[in-house]
């Protein structure tokens, strides 16, 4: 409940979930058939880059202030979206940017006033339902689409203890309610043997076609410091591995400092 996405907004690990969710949208809008999106913790929608949260930290200028002006390659339909400088959009703007008329969007938020600024926000859209719960209640609620296909997006601030746990469990749970679901789920990388933990969970529930998009700027061994991400991808879209390696490599060009045992991987967990 403390947990206040302004403050890391448009940073590194944002520069990695919503460029791969971009590529996943794009997948998705592929096919005619309208699609919904679940994004069990969506926080405000869109966030001032100049406002006093983001200024206190200044993480944006090691993600998306690299990235302004990138026109061509893996990361320019990412950057588009996110218009000019000083404003970053959150999952909610960058999904709504991507829906076709008749796809839906349901945003989740439990802090309340987040939860009132995201619904200020979209007060006036039919495309976008805003749902004040919490986010892992919702996988079993809000599952599965009326559209019969969709995205979850699961985006927790792993600031409470059981987060991989958690997120594991409604991986199995949202694969057996809705088997047709992509299903996106961002984990921090600090140090390996937590994520190791997690992909060895995932595994003995005996869960398929699963592949984490992963990045590092600096060898993960301090449990101290968020040295990496990771997006573990259920049901990945045709070509993910290829083309989401390609904008992995295009984000570690950009946001890698050359510090030692920085990289990418994309990681098949599960065969299909």
């Amino acid at each position: 409940m403390n947990y206040r996405h302004a403050f890391h907004a448009g940073n590194f690990a944002d520069c990695v979930k919503h460029a791969l969710l971009v590529w996943l949208l794009r997948a998705l809008a592929r096919k005619p058939a309208p699609f919904a999106v679940l994004d069990t913790h969506a926080g405000i929608g869109a966030y001032d880059l100049a406002a006093p949260e983001a200024e206190r930290t200044g993480e944006w200028r090691g993600g998306i202030g690299r990235l302004y002006g990138i026109a061509e390659g893996p990361l320019a339909d990412y950057v588009a979206l996110c218009g000019a400088p000083g404003q970053y959009p959150g999952s909610p703007a960058l999904v709504r940017a991507l829906l076709r008329p008749d796809d839906r969007l349901l945003c989740c938020e439990l802090h309340p006033q987040d939860a009132a600024l995201l619904r200020a926000r979209f007060r006036r859209d039919p495309q976008v339902a805003i749902h004040a719960r919490d986010g892992w209640e919702a996988l079993k609620a809000l599952t599965p689409f009326p559209q019969k296909r969709g995205l979850v997006l699961v985006d927790p601030p792993f600031e409470q203890p059981g987060e991989f746990e958690r997120m594991a469990e409604g991986i199995a749970l949202v694969a057996q309610r809705f088997r047709a679901a992509v299903q996106a789920c961002w984990y921090p990388i600090k140090h390996r043997a937590p994520v190791r933990a997690f992909h060895d969970d995932l595994r003995a529930r005996g869960l398929r076609d699963l592949v984490a998009a992963e990045l590092w700027l600096r060898e993960p061994t301090d449990p101290a410091r968020l040295n990496g991400c990771g997006l573990l991808v259920a049901n990945p879209p045709w070509q993910f591995e290829a083309e989401g390696g390609a904008v992995l490599a295009a984000l570690l060009r950009n946001l890698g400092d050359g510090e030692p045992g920085q990289g990418w991987a994309m990681l098949r967990i599960a065969e299909e």
